[in-house]
């Protein structure tokens, strides 16, 4: 099978901790984002469920709620100080999205090193949770998305 003339087989992901950076770096080889893919799909949720979890968070709120908000992605920042997400779609230019927390974020075109075709995220951890640069911890991650996406896809 092929998508946008490249050839599936090449697809993949990739886990990559830098305990030097304090930081988890996940790379896939998909079919990226746009300019506008990235304001629509992270842009949007920065504006909406994010404040308003962080603030029930803040106020004693269990965080299992998290999926009441609408806020997957943006998780990340019970763990995160600051999310880079670096992506190229085949019909854009590479482009850089950043926030920190606080629901504003930016996005420019990157001129750094080219990733091919693909998304880049970048988390860069409070300092106590350093917990999730170590291997185990990683794999555990790994394992717990392989079960749940697995049963989303199966529908059990």
């Amino acid at each position: 099978a092929e998508y946008m003339g490249d050839n599936c087989k090449d697809m993949h992901i990739k886990v990559i901790p830098s305990k030097d950076n304090n930081t988890l770096t996940i790379i896939d080889t998909g079919i990226g984002m746009t300019k506008p893919d990235l304001i629509n799909n992270l842009g949007t949720i920065a504006r909406s469920g994010t404040k308003a979890f962080m603030e029930a968070l803040s106020a004693g709120a269990d965080i299992s709620m998290i999926g009441q908000f609408g806020v997957g992605f943006y998780s990340a920042y019970l763990v995160c100080d600051k999310v880079e997400v670096v992506s190229k779609h085949n019909d854009d230019e590479q482009y850089r999205w950043e926030s920190a927390a606080g629901g504003s974020f930016t996005i420019r075109v990157d001129d750094g090193e080219s990733i091919g075709r693909g998304t880049q995220i970048i988390l860069h951890l409070k300092e106590d949770q350093a917990e999730y640069l170590e291997e185990k911890t990683i794999r555990y991650c790994e394992e717990a998305f392989a079960i749940y996406w697995l049963s989303y896809q199966t529908g059990s």
